[in-house]
C-alpha cells in the first residue's frame, strides 16, 4: 500500500511538471505555428520535444529524485519514451482534428491527457527505477 501511495504522490508531481511542460509545449507550438507559420505537425513536434526536455529535468530532480549518474542514458530513455508519446500525440491530433474536425488546440489538449498516462507509467517503471 505504501508503494501505491508513493506512486500516487509521484503521479501528482508528474502532472504538475506536465502542467509546466504543457505551458512550454503550447507556447512553442503557438510561436512556431502562428508566428513562424511552420506546418502544424512540425510546430507540434518542436513544442512537444522542448517540453519533454524541460520535463526530464524537473522529473529527475523533483518527481523521482533520481541520483542515477547515467544522466545521458537516462535522458535518452526519457526522450525515447517521449518520442513514442509524440507519435501517439500526433496520431490523436490527426484523428481528432483532421478526421473528427475537432479544433486543433482542443485535439492537442486531449492528446496531452492520453500521452501523460503513457509517459508516467513508462518512466515510472523503466527510466527512474534506480
Amino acid at each position: 500500500c505504501k508503494k501505491y501511495e508513493s506512486m500516487f504522490a509521484q503521479f501528482v508531481k508528474f502532472c504538475v511538471v506536465g502542467g509546466v511542460g504543457m505551458v512550454v509545449d503550447f507556447g512553442i507550438t503557438f510561436l512556431c505555428k502562428e508566428k513562424l507559420r511552420l506546418n502544424k505537425y512540425i510546430a507540434n513536434s518542436l513544442g512537444f520535444i522542448t517540453a519533454a526536455s524541460c520535463n526530464y529535468l524537473l522529473n529527475r530532480v523533483w518527481t523521482f529524485r533520481s541520483h542515477d549518474p547515467q544522466v545521458a542514458q537516462q535522458y535518452m530513455q526519457f526522450i525515447g519514451i517521449s518520442a513514442i508519446g509524440l507519435l501517439l500525440n500526433n496520431v490523436i491530433i490527426y484523428l481528432l482534428s483532421d478526421k473528427a474536425r475537432l479544433g486543433f488546440y482542443w485535439s492537442k489538449l486531449l492528446a496531452i491527457g492520453c500521452v501523460t498516462l503513457w509517459n508516467f507509467f513508462m518512466n515510472y517503471f523503466f527510466t527512474f527505477t534506480a
